[in-house]
């Protein structure tokens, strides 16, 4: 016999889990599902930042020498599997346009109030799951090793100051070594974003606000997303689940289900790194830092030091290739200082890109109760809290906190 929901929520990472919650917070009966314990895939191994500053999506790079360099895959921020960019081709040409700057700031504009609320979400989520304490009011930096580029990243946080109120501090060399002195080599200096919010264990606040889900009412099962089926049943580990709707949040998982279920909505995948080291000598590292002319990110978490990489571009189901990882090892080692490895082998995530680099949210085209929540690219883990809240919302009919129709997934159909 079936167990019963009024809906479903397939995939229990970052987004999963706050849709679940914001949906059994309204007073639906909620069934969270997902083949592994919450937080497991990408929410797991991100570099643990809430980035107020994130308004404007990375884009693909416009100038001819970046391109070239890209060309040769040995850039350390970007590296790409040969033989599954032929297929990535229409993906990546779409991205590439609306990378234009005329495109990428409309993109931005329409990103911005999502953006905007996703401190406050994810503070409400984290006080009412008692997780306050996975998050550090730190900030996080951008070092920059030539003056050139620190002049560059300055202009641009100005920018964005101005445009859409993103704060930030310009540290000059001193500076930066005074706010940061676990830093060591020639660095120019530093853009801080002051409002950005690090999490010392994504994993564990994912789980927080699955736990909190669960003290709410909801029910947290083992099931298999890739069997849902019209009616809308999906396998759970002890029998059938129903409901007349359910949302898929599967992040870069979501496309081969959307595909069965006759959708072309465009989706492509962004793969990642990481590696956790014991602290090395000298003073302890207290802010998230990228290096941004290298293109890796060392944050003090929980376990140990995480050094994330840059992009990998490859199909869903490539063998992990870790180069990026053994590429800017020893360039992290000169940079802070770094002891041995804590993890037997490198984690690779993968996150879930749509060409116009903005998230999928809200009711499925052409498909009675089903409702989409992907597609967030870098910032999943940002936007989760309040993209839950932003779904839920439509779904039970209520006003959205702010204009849904930039993210609806009929813009693709």
């Amino acid at each position: 016999m079936s167990q019963r929901f009024d809906i479903i929520v397939l995939g229990a990472g970052m987004v999963g889990v706050s849709v679940a919650v914001h949906l059994q917070q309204r007073g639906r009966a909620v069934a969270l599902v997902d083949r592994r314990p919450p937080g497991s895939e990408t929410s797991m191994g991100n570099a643990g930042l809430i980035q107020r500053e994130g308004v404007v999506p990375y884009g693909f790079p416009r100038d001819v020498r970046t391109l070239l360099r890209y060309a040769s895959n040995t850039a350390p921020e970007l590296r790409y599997h040969l033989r599954d960019l032929p297929a990535l081709l229409p993906f990546l040409y779409a991205y590439w346009r609306n990378s234009s700057p005329r495109r990428h700031l409309r993109i931005a504009e329409r990103y911005a109030p999502l953006i905007a609320h996703c401190l406050d979400e994810h503070r409400a989520l984290a006080t009412a799951a008692g997780a306050l304490e996975l998050l550090r009011p730190a900030g996080w930096m951008r070092v920059f090793r030539s003056p050139r580029a620190w002049q560059q990243g300055v202009a641009e946080a100005g920018d964005w100051q101005r445009r859409w109120g993103v704060a930030f501090e310009a540290l000059d060399a001193a500076a930066l070594q005074r706010a940061e002195p676990a830093l060591r080599g020639h660095l120019a200096g530093a853009v801080r974003y002051s409002d950005a919010v690090p999490c010392s264990d994504p994993q564990a606040l994912v789980q927080a606000y699955a736990a909190h889900f669960v003290q709410l009412g909801g029910t947290l099962l083992q099931g298999e997303a890739s069997s849902l089926r019209e009616g809308w049943t999906v396998d759970g580990a002890q029998g059938p689940l129903q409901a007349p709707d359910v949302v898929i949040a599967l992040g870069p998982w979501a496309q081969p289900l959307t595909r069965r279920l006759g959708l072309r909505l465009p989706l492509a995948v962004k793969r990642g790194y990481h590696m956790h080291y014991a602290s090395g000598e000298g003073p302890a590292l207290s802010h998230p830092v990228l290096d941004a002319e290298v293109g890796y990110l060392l944050a003090p978490m929980r376990r140990g030091i995480r050094l994330t990489t840059g992009a990998e571009l490859a199909r869903l189901d490539a063998a992990p290739t870790p180069r990026q990882l053994e590429q800017v090892e020893p360039l992290a080692r000169e940079l802070a200082s770094l002891g041995p490895r804590l993890d037997a082998q490198p984690w690779m995530g993968q996150r879930p890109c749509t060409p116009d680099m903005l998230p999928l949210l809200g009711r499925a085209p052409r498909q009675g109760g089903l409702w989409l929540a992907h597609g967030h690219a870098h910032h999943g883990f940002t936007l989760g809290p309040v993209s839950g809240r932003l779904l839920a919302e439509l779904l039970c009919g209520q006003q959205p906190l702010l204009d849904p129709a930039p993210f609806d997934p009929a813009r693709f159909a």
